[in-house]
C-alpha cells in the first residue's frame, strides 16, 4: 500500500484577493474549480506548475468573519531558486511576517493570516 500527497486545503474569506496573492506572492495558478449547486461554497485548486502536489482554497458563502487560526505553528513551505528576489518581491508587499536570518528562512501571511514558509533551494 503507497499514498502520497494530493493537495493542502485551507479556507478563505475573500476568494478572488487570495487566488491575487498566491498568484503575485507564489506563482499558484488557478488548475480546476468546483462550484457547488446551490452556491454555498467554491472549492479552487492551484499549481505551481512543476509538482503534481495542489492547494485547495475552500469558500464558503455564508462564512461571514475571519478564520481563527489558533495557537498552532501550521504552515506550508515553497523553496524558491531565486531567494534574494523573492524576498525582496515579499517585502514590497508587505506580507512577510518573520525573518529567521541564521536558519536563512523567512515566513510571509496570506490575506487570511495563513503563514507560508519561504526556504532557499539549497
Amino acid at each position: 500500500m503507497m499514498f502520497k500527497f494530493a493537495h493542502n486545503n485551507i479556507n478563505v474569506l475573500d476568494l478572488n484577493k487570495s487566488l491575487e496573492f498566491y498568484e503575485k506572492a507564489l506563482g499558484l495558478k488557478e488548475v480546476r474549480r468546483m462550484v457547488s449547486d446551490s452556491g454555498d461554497f467554491i472549492l479552487v485548486y492551484l499549481g505551481d506548475g512543476v509538482s503534481q502536489h495542489q492547494l485547495e482554497l475552500t469558500w464558503l458563502r455564508d462564512w461571514d468573519r475571519p478564520y481563527n487560526l489558533g495557537d498552532n505553528e501550521f504552515h506550508l513551505a515553497f523553496v524558491t531558486d531565486d531567494y534574494e528576489n523573492a524576498y525582496k518581491m515579499h517585502k514590497e508587499m508587505g506580507c512577510i511576517c518573520y525573518e529567521n536570518p541564521a536558519m536563512g528562512i523567512y515566513f510571509i501571511n496570506d490575506p487570511d493570516g495563513y503563514w507560508i514558509e519561504i526556504i532557499p533551494n539549497k
